[in-house]
């Protein structure tokens, strides 16, 4: 009899290749958190540097604050989905930041980042439709497309022109929905958005930006690449999620399109989902005004993704795009990347170990993403275990 877990074969042979001896990477748990930087790990006093935390404010006093004064007025939860009775003025309240921060018609959050983009593409597109995907997309892009009974074509990544080149073999007719990412999550690249925008005017695609990872670090308050390049107004749709930048969890989506709150009604993964407890709602509202409001935690960031960024190179590291708060580290030997991983954790450093075939182009990778919270000293210690792991593992360096 065939087993259900046979078509697991492969990843159960990958995961028994890989031989930790001190720490799985996979199976992490922070025993105690002691600020967006530090935790205790495996009994240890980690510094974190791959958590997303890229604004640092998961301890920020007015987002706690938030959260404890809505735990005690509305309890842990909503008990309901949107269209039920999960939705509390909060929930508005934080859509009408989200479209204030971006100066669009519209803003819908979703339980998660993940649900945002199943939501929205897989509620959008249907049968007759056809979504293009840049090939490195996020697993939430390509589940979204799975559920959306689309036509599904792939671009290469980053390759405007060779978007704009398979938009134009389409036969008229057709809704195209055009999905890309702001910042990719592994390697840290940016998407050439202005030209992408371009291909897709040009062709009268619609176009759907995943700023997850943009979300904070770019633009003037923190909206992601779109607001950096002045083209907000371009875009069709922008999703983005609240567990990165924000400091806690969820997700949205913000739009001008006049019939935009008719998702509210069509989207499976809004109406079947029950809502963000009030507690996080509140949290989330408070952190988005703060982006809106201050730059000193994008300033603060941008300093410390240059430190590292500059510091790796020097060293002659392969890093895996230019200087963005992602920073990721390209180890041409996968044995090399895992035991330097345990040799990081081992010092007291916390990073993610990124392999194929999770990665863009079958890279290994030791990836860094930095926090706005972390100070000069703590990227110097930093760059001293890189340095350390590489001459221990003989990491070929440019």
């Amino acid at each position: 009899m065939a087993d259900l877990f046979d078509k697991f074969a492969g990843m159960i042979e990958l995961r028994d290749t890989l031989a930790f001896e001190k720490a799985n990477p996979y199976q992490i748990c922070m025993d105690e958190v002691y600020s967006p930087t530090e935790a205790k790990i495996n009994g240890k006093r980690t510094l974190l540097a791959g958590t997303n935390n890229y604004l640092g404010l998961t301890f920020d006093e007015r987002c706690i604050k938030a959260a404890h004064d809505a735990l005690d007025e509305f309890g842990t939860g909503t008990t309901g989905s949107r269209v039920l009775n999960g939705t509390y003025g909060a929930h508005r309240e934080l859509e009408d930041a989200i479209a204030d921060l971006y100066g669009t018609e519209h803003a819908m959050v979703f339980s998660t980042g993940f649900l945002a983009n199943l939501g929205m593409i897989a509620g959008l597109t249907g049968k007759d439709d056809i979504i293009m995907i840049d090939a490195d997309s996020h697993a939430s892009i390509y589940d979204a497309c799975a559920l959306s009974d689309a036509t599904i074509t792939r671009f290469r990544h980053n390759d405007a022109a060779d978007l704009d080149k398979r938009l134009g073999r389409i036969n008229g007719g057709r809704n195209v929905l055009v999905v890309v990412e702001g910042l990719y999550s592994m390697l840290g690249d940016k998407a050439p958005l202005a030209d992408i925008i371009a291909a897709c005017k040009k062709h009268d695609a619609y176009l759907l930006v995943d700023e997850a990872h943009s979300f904070g670090p770019y633009g003037p308050q923190g909206q992601g690449i779109a607001a950096e390049l002045g083209m907000v107004d371009q875009v069709d749709f922008i999703v983005g999620t609240f567990s990165k930048s924000v400091g806690t969890v969820g997700g949205y989506c913000v739009s001008s399109h006049p019939e935009f709150d008719i998702l509210r009604l069509a989207s499976r993964a809004f109406m079947f989902s029950a809502s963000l407890p009030p507690s996080v709602v509140a949290s989330a509202t408070a952190a988005v005004r703060i982006m809106q409001s201050e730059r000193t935690q994008q300033e603060a960031l941008w300093r410390n993704a240059q430190q590292l960024h500059c510091g790796l190179a020097e060293m002659g590291f392969n890093l895996g795009a230019d200087c963005s708060p992602v920073i990721a580290v390209v180890i041409e030997d996968r044995d090399a990347a895992v035991r330097s991983w345990e040799q990081l954790m081992d010092m007291g450093i916390y990073v993610n170990l990124a392999l194929p075939p999770a990665t863009p182009q079958n890279v290994n990778l030791l990836r860094c993403s930095l926090s706005a919270a972390h100070t000069p000293e703590q990227i110097d210690q930093i760059l001293e275990a890189f340095d350390t792991v590489a001459k221990s593992n003989s990491i070929h360096r440019n």
